[in-house]
């Protein structure tokens, strides 16, 4: 007898056990091509945001060093 909860991660993985293995591995390269887009758009829009902050002169710029310095001068 199962002890366990199933979680719906756990039912996931055992529908897909139960494909075909031809069928896993079609829904693996779908799913590792749905992963990179997904990246890119979030990629994309972080892009967005950096140069809508330049534009809006909300961005600073400099080093590591004076990011460091920037970060402990506005400690709390």
């Amino acid at each position: 007898m199962n002890t366990h909860t199933s979680t719906p991660f756990q039912r996931a993985i055992e529908a897909v056990e139960a494909l075909p293995l031809n069928e896993r591995e079609d829904l693996l390269a779908t799913l590792r091509l749905r992963t990179i887009e997904e990246r890119r758009e979030q990629i994309a829009a972080n892009a967005r945001e950096a140069l809508q902050a330049v534009r809006q002169k909300r961005a600073s710029f400099g080093s590591l060093e004076d990011l460091k310095k920037d970060l402990l001068s506005n400690e709390l």
